[in-house]
């Protein structure tokens, strides 16, 4: 685990070095400076009989102002430093998750949620970032500060400073059992983090369907019972953590009364020890004990930053379930599809999703795919551009297994349109360049008029430069759906697919959409996956899926004849069309 975070250091290695030697720096300064004073006062003021020596104050008076200077100078550089590596070191955190990310498959995408991925990326990342800049100054300066402090209390008087012999023991005991019993708590909260944020993100984004089923009260309830969840375990663990202060006040101020008690024996019935070195021993005994209380911090801070480190490498050492193989082919020669024997699973020894999928389809034609509910339409498609890898089988496209592409020219050559319509923040003009970033806007036009996209376009007040709300929320759903299919169009794709994409469009612009389809790419292989018959029923080739296998396949003709399915559907749609009418 500190590997694989430590090698996101990177660039940021010469401020993480610079920062403890700071540290370093100021807690030598901060060590001499009681010996200082303890000069000043024994052989400055109390020195010639009780008389002082004028001289050799000013001269220590000025070794004080030149240490703290030096201390101070440190400090700075030390806090600087430390910002610097400690943001660059999240920075880098951020970049090498969100990369990663980039790189997974749909079914590692399916092994986190969204949720918990936007926690991890941000929550846990900060928390990460304040334990490293933590660990760089008050880690290296407190275990510093305990070990010259302890050397110079043992030095001035090693039967008094024997007091921290104890102390030290009875705390490190104290917390490594805090430890243990709250970092299993911390462990469990930051997974309810992340459903916290699953049932904020799906109120926010349902929050349509909230108003209009008046379920208020519903995710009001449901937030509460996991907000409560999260109050409950940090009730629970800061109760532990509680008793982290009582122990360090037992420390610290039973160790400061045992000091002044000895102390002040020693002084006054033993004659072994002066003024000036009862109030160095004095300040050293603040010095060993405020750095045991930081290294109790440090403890707290550590125990709550170890959850987010190890949520932080799963998504790091995530490695993707799609490869390139090593020498992957670069092109895809045409649209012809076929399936071999193909059946899927989404999890291994799962239930099959598709079974025995056999399916040749030649490139430039129209193939419809009708079927019900959760019969795997969308499932079969997502394997051409390889969003996901048979469990048997093989899918062809351009004569070859689509497990032998580069998957990015692979995919650079399959356009799809899918069922949940996404496009993200900034004009149209940028949505639709998501198809070709060099596209012209002679081009953008193009798209537009065979999706049926211009005619909308055109009448709002900034035309292509209209700005679309994050997830196009200030469009309609036809309208959504119209701009993704120009924007699949944009990528003059080998295989189009559209995943229900002309649901929300009426009848006669859905013809107009497939009649251009017809006449403007008559070379791309194209898979129409629809409810309505209407959308499908001229296609070279209809495929009519039934629980994950095919009932049949022919044209709208053929299976009218001989297919029951298909018949029930047609009817049933015409029986409502005449209803309707």
């Amino acid at each position: 685990m500190l590997k694989t975070l430590l090698a996101r250091v990177r660039e940021y290695k010469l401020p993480s070095i610079l920062t403890p030697l700071c540290m370093v720096g100021e807690v030598f300064m901060e060590v001499l400076i009681p010996l200082i004073m303890a000069s000043l006062i024994d052989k400055g003021i109390n020195g010639n009989d009780g008389q002082g020596d004028l001289n050799h104050i000013y001269i220590t008076a000025g070794l004080l102002v030149v240490c703290c200077l030096l201390s101070l100078l440190a400090g700075f550089g030390g806090g600087k430093f430390g910002a610097i590596a400690s943001t660059g070191f999240a920075k880098n955190l951020r970049r090498d998750m969100f990369h990663k990310v980039q790189e997974y498959s749909f079914e590692n995408i399916d092994k986190f949620s969204t949720a918990s991925l936007v926690t991890r990326l941000t929550s846990d990342v900060t928390r990460v970032q304040d334990a490293y800049q933590m660990i760089l100054r008050i880690a290296v300066r407190s275990p510093i500060t305990l070990i010259f402090s302890l050397i110079m209390a043992f030095s001035i008087n090693g039967k008094i400073s024997t007091v921290f012999l104890i102390a030290i023991p009875i705390l490190a005991v104290g917390l490594l059992l805090i430890m243990t019993k709250a970092h299993p708590v911390f462990e469990r909260v930051f997974k309810r983090y992340d459903k916290l944020n699953s049932v904020v993100q799906e109120n926010v984004s349902g929050m349509r369907v909230v108003k209009a089923f008046v379920r208020e009260e519903h995710e009001i309830e449901k937030f509460k019972g996991v907000s409560k969840s999260i109050f409950d375990d940090f009730c629970y663990a800061e109760k532990v953590l509680a008793f982290n202060g009582p122990l360090m006040q037992l420390c610290v101020y039973g160790g400061m009364i045992a000091i002044s008690w000895l102390g002040a024996k020693a002084i006054v019935v033993e004659s072994a020890l002066t003024t000036g070195e009862l109030m160095s021993l004095m300040t050293y005994a603040m010095q060993i004990l405020m750095s045991l209380m930081m290294l109790s911090m440090i403890f707290v801070m550590l125990t709550m930053a170890r959850a987010s480190m190890e949520r932080i490498c799963e998504v790091l050492d995530e490695e993707s379930s799609l490869k390139n193989p090593e020498n992957p082919i670069t092109e895809v020669k045409n649209g012809a599809v076929r399936f071999k024997g193909v059946s899927f699973a989404y999890r291994k020894g799962g239930s099959l999703s598709l079974t025995d999928i056999n399916l040749d389809i030649k490139s430039g034609e129209t193939v419809g795919i009708i079927g019900g509910t959760g019969s795997s339409k969308s499932t079969l498609v997502q394997l051409i551009p390889r969003l996901y890898d048979v469990t048997e089988g093989c899918v062809e496209v351009g004569g070859y297994d689509v497990r032998s592409y580069d998957i990015d020219s692979l995919r650079n050559e399959v356009a799809m349109v899918l069922q949940k319509n996404v496009l993200f923040s900034g004009t149209i003009k940028d949505n639709l360049r998501w198809g070709n970033a060099e596209a012209t806007d002679e081009e953008l036009v193009r798209v537009c008029k065979l999706a049926c996209a211009d005619e909308f376009i055109t009448s709002f007040p900034d035309g292509y430069d209209t700005y679309i709300e994050r997830g196009g929320t200030n469009v309609s759903g036809g309208q959504k759906q119209r701009l993704c299919i120009a924007r699949a169009l944009l990528k003059k794709p080998k295989i189009l697919i559209l995943d229900d994409s002309t649901s929300a469009v009426d009848t006669a612009t859905d013809a107009k959409i497939r009649k251009a389809f017809r006449e403007e790419i008559p070379e791309t292989t194209k898979f129409i996956i629809a409810q309505r018959i209407s959308s499908v029923q001229d296609a070279d080739k209809i495929i009519v899926i039934d629980g994950g296998k095919i009932n049949g396949v022919g044209t709208h003709e053929e299976l009218l004849a001989s297919n029951e399915i298909y018949k029930e559907v047609y009817y049933s749609q015409q029986k409502g069309g005449d209803d309707n009418g």
